[in-house]
């Protein structure tokens, strides 16, 4: 079983029609990157299960449904009266997403590490980190409580995925990508995500980093210009992305992540002690994780391929 824990949000796309500047039309989709990636897993056939905190209002319940809609086990979600995240979206010209958080004191940033289960189930091999979550308010100490006390017993996954428009703190991101790096197995993240947490031309920096950190696998993903992945043995594979018709870009990088998790789990690279095992065909992971996330940018928000959506691309 797959564990995402963080992030549960609305994402509310904006359409202002150039006529009349007083009118906002807004499109509402379940979101939230660990999520996203949750939902995702269970798509591509696996037990997924999700620990988060969802509020009692209206988008906190169709968090829940969506959830239970996609099989996703959300036995370990802590209710809350708090209100629900939402990010609201601004399409770009080129399908890029510009974001704007309402955020202060919600749901799923306020998990006290009191919250936490003394254990996860035995059958849980890989928890998944990401996002906000990993950086903004109580969630961040207890997500960081949780990986560092299960480190060595799982397969930790994870995406540092910045949100600066929630935290511009950048030192606070750059001591959360130490702490959770030095935890995890699998580290995924954006050309994006290493300029802000590094500067520009600092991918070699970034993925000796990781395995300062004592990674075992690193992706790096560029958008349209395709992704790479970095092996602790220093062989590096690099492939383009695939050729799609942009609606948007919105959970492309969870859809990449989560067809990376289940290209470890179907190939039986998870071990019980939480390492790599095996020898990752890496050019082979690159090519289904590019595939799928062409499907999520063929479709409108966050919707994430099934595996027989990505088999069929």
């Amino acid at each position: 079983m797959f564990l995402s824990c963080g992030d549960s949000l609305y994402d509310m796309f904006l359409e202002q029609d150039s006529s009349d500047k007083l009118r906002v039309a807004v499109n509402g989709i379940t979101g939230g990157s660990p999520m996203n990636v949750a939902v995702g897993l269970s798509r591509l056939g696996h037990q997924s299960a999700y620990l988060s905190k969802f509020s009692s209002d209206v988008f906190g319940q169709g968090l829940s449904q969506f959830l239970r809609d996609n099989s996703v086990d959300s036995s370990l979600c802590l209710p809350t009266d708090r209100t629900t995240t939402l990010a609201f979206i601004i399409k770009q010209p080129d399908g890029s997403a510009r974001y704007s958080f309402y955020i202060n004191g919600t749901a799923d940033v306020s998990i006290k590490e009191s919250e936490l289960p003394a254990s996860l189930p035995a059958d849980n091999k890989v928890l998944h980190f990401g996002s906000y979550s990993t950086a903004v308010g109580n969630t961040a100490n207890t997500l960081i409580a949780l990986a560092k006390r299960e480190h060595g017993k799982r397969f930790i996954s994870y995406d540092p995925n910045l949100r600066l428009a929630i935290e511009p703190d950048l030192d606070i991101w750059r001591s959360t990508f130490n702490t959770f790096a030095s935890t995890a197995t699998l580290i995924k993240a954006s050309d994006e995500d290493i300029e802000g947490l590094f500067g520009k031309n600092k991918e070699e920096h970034f993925v000796a980093e990781c395995f300062n950190h004592n990674a075992s696998i690193v992706y790096i993903t560029r958008g349209a210009a395709g992704a790479s992945v970095y092996t602790s043995d220093s062989n590096q594979v690099t492939a383009k992305s695939q050729p799609v018709t942009v609606k948007d870009t919105v959970g492309a990088g969870d859809t990449f992540q989560a067809s990376i998790l289940h290209w470890m789990a179907a190939n039986n690279h998870v071990a019980e002690d939480g390492s790599l095992t095996g020898t990752v065909d890496a050019k082979a992971s690159l090519d289904f994780a590019l595939k799928a996330a062409a499907v999520t940018c063929s479709r409108f928000g966050a919707d994430l391929p099934t595996l027989q959506d990505v088999l069929a691309a």
